[in-house]
């Protein structure tokens, strides 16, 4: 996949997750705007990601899952309100990117407890590489 795709993809995955509960809320978009700023992809072209409903590739080098379940938990957060539906898709879509449930769910947990939401990389990275040991 060209590096410009994977911006796009990784968008297009935030996005649909994002409408999961039937609604974007202001809180979500602006996040989706910092991340695709942050990716280098103009207000236009991340419009028409809202407007095309294409599907989503799954990524192949595993530091790249990471991070996106990581901003898709994120997402899920930043309005404050915690769906069933969000945390019920955010597993499967977690499970399609072939990364371990129990770290998923030990990291949502400690997000959840966090007064911020956040977890530093180090612990993120420690969470799923306790599965190779």
């Amino acid at each position: 996949m060209e590096p410009q795709e994977e911006k796009l993809n990784l968008l297009r995955e935030m996005i649909a997750f994002a409408l999961v509960d039937g609604e974007l809320h202001d809180r979500e978009y602006d996040f989706i705007e910092m991340v695709a700023n942050e990716l280098e992809i103009d207000k236009p072209t991340l419009h028409k990601l809202f407007e095309n409903k294409d599907s989503v590739q799954i990524m192949k080098d595993e530091f790249s899952r990471i991070c996106q379940f990581y901003r898709l938990a994120l997402l899920m957060h930043c309005d404050d309100v915690l769906h069933e539906r969000e945390q019920i898709k955010i597993n499967e879509i977690g499970i399609n990117m072939g990364l371990n449930p129990f770290a998923m769910k030990r990291i949502l947990n400690m997000m959840q407890k966090s007064p911020n939401g956040l977890i530093d990389g180090q612990t993120l990275l420690a969470l799923f590489s306790e599965q190779y040991n």
